[in-house]
């Protein structure tokens, strides 16, 4: 996906907006998991998600190109607040859309940061549909939610998680639009490591999951989970095309298993985790069994779960989808 001086000229970008995130071997998950489990909280972020990392290394590469008109591009949350946040410092003006009913919380940061909001479709592959049709209206860019630059800069947390823990025998990644599973595979492959990349996606949302037993792109007719950060039926032929070489497999946890790592994060370490960022550590949960003894990663790849449902689930029950 990138050279070894692309990856510098990312990291630097990264670097000189946000230092690195942490990883942590918790003792607590070691009991819930039986494994040395290595959490990387890129809930800490400037925007409380790992997308972040993608935006400044896009939007600063596009501004050194010149390309400094508008851009618009659609989401469930994190990316859209990773776009608006990078696009601030290089001067850009940036136009989100997101589906009808999507997370208060998340909207207001995307406001906040400057983004003009736009409210439509009824999950996310409408939503993009609309954007693209706005980009082409109102003459701006779309900037879609997997690309070579968005890759280049979310890898770096990979690359800091393997430095810092060493050869894992495995590391779990929630599976969205592909960028943060890409950027894993190619940084194991870099580092010339032979750590196990495991992907994970939602019951309610598995078009990666059909797609990797098919051998080929499958889409489907709903996505389905509280887990917003993974809800999509469409799935990206580029990241994909990764996925199907790079992955070892494709763990399918449900919205109950989900809620239930929430609970076990925040009794475990304190730390706040949206659905897609716990997902990993549910998948995990499920296969404890056959990990047992094993050195594993989990990415906590986002905590921007809104109050309400982080609520209900401290309550014991499910958020509805």
């Amino acid at each position: 996906m990138y050279t070894a001086d692309e990856l510098e000229q990312a990291s630097r970008i990264v670097y000189a907006a946000m230092p690195p995130t942490p990883q942590y071997a918790w003792p607590l998950l070691r009991e819930a998991t039986g494994c040395e489990t290595w959490v990387k909280h890129e809930n800490h972020t400037p925007t409380g998600a790992f997308k972040v990392r993608g935006g400044l290394v896009h939007m600063k590469l596009r501004k050194d190109r010149g390309e400094t008109s508008g851009i618009i591009s659609a989401t469930r949350g994190n990316h859209g607040q990773s776009l608006p946040f990078a696009a601030a410092r290089v001067g850009i003006r940036t136009t989100i859309v997101c589906p009808v009913g999507n997370s208060p919380e998340k909207n207001a940061a995307m406001r906040a940061l400057g983004a003009e909001l736009i409210e439509t479709g009824h999950d996310f592959d409408a939503a993009r549909e609309t954007a693209m049709e706005i980009a082409q209206a109102r003459g701006l860019d779309f900037i879609p939610s997997f690309g070579k630059e968005l890759v280049m800069g979310v890898t770096t947390y990979a690359h800091e998680l393997f430095r810092a823990a060493g050869e894992l025998d495995a590391v779990y990644v929630p599976i969205g639009m592909g960028s943060g599973i890409v950027g894993t595979i190619a940084a194991r492959d870099m580092l010339g490591l032979k750590t196990k990349v495991i992907g994970v996606v939602a019951e309610g949302a598995n078009a990666v999951a059909l797609s990797f037993a098919a051998g080929k792109p499958v889409s489907t007719n709903s996505a389905t989970s509280f887990a917003d950060g993974m809800a999509v039926r469409v799935v990206n032929p580029e990241a994909f095309a990764h996925i199907k070489t790079g992955v070892d497999r494709i763990v399918t946890v449900s919205d109950d298993e989900i809620a239930e790592a929430v609970r076990l994060y925040f009794r475990c370490c304190h730390t706040i985790a949206e659905g897609a960022g716990a997902a990993p550590l549910a998948a995990l949960v499920q296969e404890r069994e056959a990990m047992r003894g094993q050195r594993v990663g989990v990415i906590l790849s986002g905590g921007n779960i809104d109050m309400p449902k982080f609520a209900t689930v401290l309550e014991g029950r499910t958020p509805a989808a």
